[in-house]
C-alpha cells in the first residue's frame, strides 16, 4: 500500500532535517564532551576567569587530579553564588579531599561572607553499615576498597584541615552520616550538597536538613541522575515525594532541588 502523499511529504521533510541537525553536529568544532555529557550549546562558562580560577583551587585541593567535570562545578558554582545572596550556611555531605567546596569559596571571596560551610565526611570511604542491599550486590564495597587503594578517596583529614586553612568559619566533621548530622550547629542552611555515593545517608541528611533550608534554599545532588546511582535516586525521589517536592534532573548527572518559598500540601 502506498503512503498518503502528505504523510510522505512529511516523512521526507523529517529525514532531511535530521541529516541536517547529524551534519552540523559533526561539524562542531566547539563541542564540549565530557563527565558523560556531549553538548553542541554554549558552554562559555569554560572561559570566565573566575570560574577558571575557582576550578584550579580545586584541582589544588584534590592534588592536581583533574576529573574534568566542568559542566558539574559550572552547577555547583552557579548554586553556590544564588545560595550567597540567601540566609543561612552552607553544608557539604561528602567533601573528600574538598573539590567542589574549596571552588566554592574561592569563587565567593568566602572570609568577606558572615557564613559557616559545614563539611561532613567520613574520610574513609563508604560506611558498610549504612549501604542498602541492592548497593551491596552491586558491588559498591568492592568498588569502594579499590577507590581507597587507589588514594582515590581522602583519608588524612590533617591534610583537609590545613587545605582549608586559609578561610574562616568552616567546621570539618569527621564520621558517618547519618550519625554526625547533629555536629552541625545552625538553624538555617541556603546551600546543601550531597555527594556520598550510596542511597541511606543521602535520604536521611535530606531529611534532617530540610527543615533547616531556608525558603529559595538549593539542595544539590551530585549522583541523582547518573548513570549506575539508581539507588540514590530512588531514595531521594521517596524522600521528595514524602516532602511535596520534585527533583529537576540535570543532563550533568546532578539532581536539583530549590525550596519553595511556601508550605507544599501533598
Amino acid at each position: 500500500m502506498m503512503m498518503p502523499l502528505k504523510r510522505l511529504v512529511k516523512h521526507v521533510l523529517n529525514i532531511c532535517g535530521y541529516t541536517l541537525y547529524r551534519n552540523h553536529f559533526s561539524l562542531v568544532t566547539n563541542l564540549y564532551n565530557e563527565d558523560g555529557l556531549q553538548s553542541i550549546h554554549n558552554h562559555e562558562f569554560m572561559d570566565d576567569p573566575s570560574f577558571i580560577s575557582a576550578y584550579k583551587r580545586g584541582l589544588k585541593a584534590s592534588s592536581g587530579v583533574d576529573s574534568r567535570f566542568y559542566w558539574r562545578a559550572h552547577v555547583v558554582l552557579w548554586a553556590a553564588h544564588c545560595a550567597s545572596k540567601l540566609k543561612g550556611d552552607f553544608v557539604e555531605c561528602g567533601v573528600n579531599k574538598g573539590f567542589n567546596s574549596s571552588a566554592i569559596m574561592h569563587y565567593l571571596n568566602w572570609n568577606v561572607l558572615n557564613k559557616s560551610f559545614y563539611l561532613l565526611d567520613t574520610f574513609n570511604g563508604m560506611d558498610q553499615r549504612f549501604l542498602t542491599e541492592e548497593e551491596m550486590l552491586q558491588g559498591k564495597l568492592e568498588i569502594n576498597q579499590k577507590i581507597l587503594d587507589a588514594g582515590g578517596y581522602e583519608c588524612n583529614v590533617g591534610a583537609v584541615r590545613a587545605n582549608f586553612s586559609e578561610w574562616q568559619r568552616v567546621h570539618i566533621i569527621q564520621g558517618s552520616v547519618p550519625e554526625t548530622l547533629p555536629q552541625v550547629r545552625t538553624e538555617e542552611i541556603a546551600y546543601l550538597h550531597l555527594d556520598m555515593n550510596c542511597a541511606i545517608p543521602e535520604q536521611r541528611a535530606a531529611e534532617f536538613f530540610w527543615p533547616l533550608l531556608v525558603p529559595g534554599a538549593f539542595m544539590l545532588f551530585d549522583d541523582y541522575a547518573y548513570k549506575g546511582y539508581d539507588s540514590q535516586k530512588v531514595a531521594i525521589d521517596s524522600f521528595a515525594h514524602r516532602t511535596g517536592v520534585t527533583v529537576l534532573a540535570l543532563p550533568t548527572g546532578q539532581g536539583l532541588i530549590i525550596k519553595p518559598p511556601f508550605s507544599i500540601q501533598k
